[in-house]
C-alpha cells in the first residue's frame, strides 16, 4: 500500500527528503541546548564570571537560531510536498477512473469514488505530512533525548524503557480495537454522500412531492449512523490521553523523587543541580515525543483505512482496454450482432440480452422499439465497448470490436442518451466536444440541423451563452438537441439516438431526422423511441422483448405481422376502438 501510494510523490521526492533531513538537525540543536545549558548551570554553581556566561549566552542564542532556521526549513518543504503529494494522488486517482468501463462504476459507485477522492485523500495527505514531518521528529527526539538523559542522569533515564512497553502495548490494544470501527464507517460516508447527491439532483421531484421532510429524516439517518459508528471509534481512542498521562506522571514522580534524593544524600557528587535541571528538561522532551508518537498514532490508525480504499481504485483494472496490436481504423459504420448474450454482472442469474443476431449495413437507419427493460439501451452500449458482451461477438466494419482501439472504436461511435449531460461553460464550449476542431460556422450548422439554433438566437450572449452545471438553465427539449448537435459535430461513422428527442415536439423531431439524412447520410442511425412516429420511417425497426428480438422489419410490415408494434402504434396514432379496424385494413393493404 505504501509503494503504491507512494508512486504520487513524483516530483516533491527531493522535498519529502529534504524534510526528515532538516528535522534531523532540528531535533540534533534541541537536544544540544539542554547539555549546554547545563554546563552553564556549572560554571555559574562554581562561581563564572560574566565572560563566561556571555559566550555560554552566545552558543546558546546560536543554536537556538539555528534550530528555528532548520524549523522553518522542515516546515516549509513538508507543506510543499504533501499538497504537491495531495495533488499528484487526486490525479492520479481521477484518471484511474477516467478509464474505468460502466462496470468498474457500478462496483465503486459515483458517490464513493467522489469521497474517495476529497475526504479519503485529504486523510492520506495529512498521514503523509505526519510521517515525513512529526513521526520522524518524534522518535529521532526520543532517542537523542534519552541519550543524553541516560548521559547526564545515569541509571535513572532507564525509567522510560520500563514506561514505554507499557504504553506501546496500550497503544497496540486501542488501535486493535478502533481499526474495524473506522473500517465500517467509511462505507458509510459514501451512503451520507450519495444521499446528497441523489437529493441536489432531483431537487424538482422532491419540491413537487413535497417530500423535503421525508428527504431530511433519511439524511440525518446517514448522518447519525456516521455518528454512531465514529464516536464509538473516538471513545476508544480517548483511552490514549489518560494513557500517555498516567506515563508522564509515573516518570515525573520517579525523576524528582529519585534525582531530588540522589542530590541531598551524595551532596551533589552523583548527580549535581545543572545535571538534574537537564534531565528534567530531557524528561519533558522525552514525554512530549511520546505525546507526539501518540498523535500520529491516532492519525495514521484513521487514516489507515482511507488509504487502503484509495489503494483500491489505483490498483483497479478496467475490465475494457485495448488489444496489445489493435486497429486503428473503422471501415465503416456497418455492425453485425452475433449470437450475443449479455449480464451486467457474472453474478446475475438471468442475461440481459439474449441470443442476439443483427446486421446493420452500414448507412442504413434503424429504429428500435419495445418495452422498459426489453434491452434496447443494453443492445447498443456494447457497440462503442461501453460494456463487453458476455457471450457471441459485436462486429464494427467487419472487425470486432474488441480488436479495435478503445480511442479510435468510440471516436467513430456518437451517442446521444435521453438524459444526456451538458457541463458548466458556454454552448460553444458544450458544443466543441464533438469536434474541437470545428469553426463557428460548423457550430451554426450542427445547431440548424438539430433545431436548436431557434432557441439559441434567442439568448442575450447566443453561442457564448454560459450553461450551469448539468444544463440547469435551459430545458429538457433545449439540452437535447444541444446534445444532437454536438453529436453531429463528430461527423461519426456511427450515431446511437437512446431515445433523445423524446422531450422535443414531433414536428421538431421530424425536422431533426430529415436533417440528419441529409447532413451524414453514409452514417449508420439508430433510433431508439418510445414513440413509433420517431421511427416509422427508419429503413427497419427492430421489436425488443425481454432482451431477444422479438421482430424486424418496416413500419407497414410490423403493423401486419406483429402485436406489440400494432399495439404500441395504435395507442399512439389513434383514439377510439372505432378507428382501430380502419387501421388493420389499412396495414393490410400496404402489405
Amino acid at each position: 500500500m505504501i509503494r503504491q501510494l507512494a508512486k504520487s510523490i513524483r516530483e516533491y521526492k527531493k522535498d519529502s527528503i529534504l524534510t526528515p533531513i532538516f528535522v534531523a538537525f532540528e531535533v540534533i540543536l534541541e537536544a544540544i541546548i539542554p547539555f549546554v545549558i547545563a554546563q552553564l548551570v556549572n560554571q555559574i554553581r562554581v562561581g563564572a564570571g560574566i565572560e563566561v556566561i556571555l559566550n555560554y549566552g552566545f552558543i546558546l542564542i546560536g543554536l537556538a537560531l539555528l534550530s528555528l532556521l532548520f524549523g522553518f526549513l522542515s516546515g516549509y518543504v513538508c507543506a510543499t510536498a504533501s499538497t504537491g503529494f495531495a495533488k499528484n494522488l487526486r490525479h492520479d486517482i481521477f484518471e484511474k477512473v477516467q478509464g474505468f468501463s460502466f462496470a468498474n462504476i457500478d462496483k465503486f459507485s459515483a458517490a464513493s469514488l467522489v469521497t474517495r477522492l476529497t475526504t479519503d485523500v485529504q486523510n492520506a495527505t495529512m498521514a503523509f505530512m505526519m510521517l515525513i514531518r512529526t513521526a520522524i521528529r518524534a522518535p529521532m527526539n526520543l532517542v537523542f533525548s534519552f541519550v543524553m538523559a541516560y548521559i547526564m542522569g545515569g541509571k535513572m533515564a532507564l525509567i522510560f524503557l520500563v514506561v514505554m512497553p507499557i504504553l506501546v502495548g496500550g497503544l497496540y490494544l486501542i488501535a486493535r480495537k478502533a481499526m474495524p470501527l473506522f473500517r465500517m464507517g467509511f462505507p458509510k460516508y459514501d451512503a451520507l454522500n450519495e444521499s446528497v447527491e441523489e437529493n441536489v439532483k432531483g431537487m424538482r421531484v422532491v419540491k413537487s412531492f413535497v417530500r423535503e421532510e421525508y428527504e431530511m429524516e433519511k439524511f440525518d439517518k446517514a448522518s447519525d449512523d456516521i455518528r454512531v459508528i465514529f464516536e464509538k471509534a473516538e471513545k476508544i481512542l480517548a483511552f490514549n490521553g489518560p494513557l500517555m498521562q498516567m506515563c508522564l506522571n509515573v516518570v515525573m514522580v520517579f525523576v524528582l523523587s529519585v534525582g531530588s534524593r540522589t542530590i541531598i544524600t551524595t551532596q551533589g557528587q552523583a548527580l549535581d543541580i545543572g545535571q538534574f535541571s537537564t534531565l528534567l528538561t530531557y524528561s519533558f522532551q522525552i514525554l512530549s515525543s511520546l505525546m507526539m508518537l501518540s498523535m500520529i498514532f491516532v492519525m495514521l490508525t484513521f487514516s489507515y483505512e482511507s488509504a487502503k480504499r484509495i489503494c483500491e481504485v489505483l490498483r483497479e483494472e478496467s475490465t475494457i482496454h485495448s488489444p496489445d496490436n489493435p486497429i486503428l481504423e473503422v471501415k465503416d459504420g456497418s455492425i453485425d450482432f452475433e449470437d450475443v448474450s449479455f449480464k451486467y454482472s457474472h453474478l446475475a442469474e438471468q442475461p440481459v440480452l439474449r441470443g442476439i443476431d443483427l446486421h446493420i449495413q452500414s448507412g442504413e437507419t434503424i429504429g428500435i422499439i419495445g418495452g422498459t427493460g426489453s434491452g434496447k439501451s443494453s443492445l447498443v452500449q456494447l457497440i462503442p465497448r461501453l460494456y463487453d458482451a458476455t457471450n457471441g461477438k459485436v462486429r464494427v466494419g467487419g472487425v470486432d470490436v474488441r480488436d479495435y482501439d478503445l480511442e479510435v472504436l468510440r471516436d467513430s461511435v456518437a451517442m446521444v442518451l435521453q438524459k444526456n449531460v451538458l457541463f458548466s461553460g458556454t454552448i460553444k464550449e458544450n458544443l466543441r466536444w464533438g469536434n474541437k476542431e470545428a469553426s463557428d460556422e460548423e457550430l451554426k450548422e450542427a445547431c440548424r440541423l438539430a433545431g436548436a439554433e431557434e432557441f439559441i438566437l434567442q439568448f442575450p450572449d447566443q453561442y457564448d451563452t454560459y450553461i450551469e452545471q448539468g444544463g440547469t438553465n435551459v430545458s429538457g427539449g433545449q439540452k437535447q438537441r444541444l446534445c444532437i448537435a454536438r453529436a453531429l459535430l463528430k461527423k461519426p461513422k456511427i450515431l446511437i439516438l437512446d431515445d433523445s428527442t423524446s422531450a422535443v415536439d414531433t414536428k421538431t423531431d421530424a425536422l431533426i431526422r430529415k436533417a440528419m439524412r441529409e447532413y451524414i447520410p453514409e452514417t449508420t442511425k439508430i433510433i431508439i423511441a418510445q414513440r413509433t412516429s420517431s421511427v416509422e420511417d427508419a429503413d427497419r425497426i427492430i421489436v425488443m422483448h425481454n432482451g431477444e428480438i422479438d421482430a424486424i422489419g418496416t413500419s407497414a410490415e410490423l403493423l401486419k405481422t406483429n402485436k406489440i408494434y400494432r399495439e404500441v402504434y395504435l395507442s399512439q396514432n389513434k383514439q377510439g376502438n372505432e378507428l382501430e379496424e380502419e387501421t388493420l385494413e389499412m396495414a393490410g393493404g400496404l402489405a
